[in-house]
């Protein structure tokens, strides 16, 4: 496998605060990976990094080989990387097909000239992550937490995307919710999507990654497979708050 995506010494400075301090870490085409740690780590500083929302102070950020830290987060989404967000950010005024809809309009007019009619992609992407006719009408705000998520990642599905990053996919989602996710998430993999996932909930990550990255005031203090990681004793310390 080759890097999809592949961190080398970040370091993010707010002031006096290094909230990313010399983080190095690759995540391969096809995997999944975790990025754990306790509240206040930097792990969504780092996914604000990689989008271009927080500029690095120093380090690189490469994706499929290409430097794009001196990329728009315009352009680092055309490039094949995006996000959804803890608090999910839909456009509340629009129903479902139209949040998708941002996210499919073209990037120059060869892609408006050979793309499907906009309705139709809008609905199999829709359906694809489990949404039913009868959602498709429907606005944000007449949604459950579970299906605002979907609607998030149909959202960076429309973009293009072959990276995704999760942050926090299971915050506020029922046991059957997380099912749900969880069953989308594993048959994206399949179909080649790339993914990093912040997560608390350790239990429903398990599954679901290669490898677990965590950090600590911005540095790595362990990678490797999710036992290793969650038995390593730096991170029961900082992490599980275990002695």
């Amino acid at each position: 496998m080759s890097a999809a995506l592949r961190i080398t010494n970040l370091v993010k400075r707010f002031g006096g605060l290094v909230a990313t301090d010399n983080l190095s870490f690759d995540v391969e085409d096809g995997q999944s990976v975790g990025l754990i740690g306790p509240n206040g780590a930097g792990k969504t500083t780092v996914f604000a990094q990689i989008m271009g929302e927080h500029r690095q102070t120093s380090g690189s950020i490469e994706l499929y080989g290409r430097e794009i830290s001196s990329d728009s987060t315009p352009e680092r989404i055309r490039r094949g990387v995006s996000r959804t967000y803890q608090v999910p950010r839909p456009f509340t005024d629009m129903n479902v097909l139209e949040n998708i809809r941002v996210g499919l309009m073209p990037n120059n007019i060869w892609q408006m000239i050979t793309a499907k009619p906009r309705y139709q992609q809008e609905t199999e992407i829709a359906l694809s992550v489990g949404f039913t006719e009868t959602d498709l009408q429907k606005t944000p705000g007449e949604l459950a937490m579970g299906d605002l998520r979907k609607l998030e990642m149909a959202r960076t599905i429309a973009t293009g995307t072959k990276v995704m990053l999760l942050d926090e996919v299971f915050a506020g989602l029922t046991v059957a919710e997380i099912a749900q996710i969880t069953v989308l998430i594993q048959q994206m993999r399949q179909d080649g999507m790339t993914f990093l996932i912040v997560s608390h909930d350790l239990k429903a990550l398990e599954p679901l990654v290669d490898k677990v990255i965590a950090i600590n005031y911005g540095s790595k203090i362990a990678e490797g497979s999710f036992n290793e990681v969650l038995n390593d004793e730096a991170v029961r310390s900082s992490y599980l708050g275990a002695a």
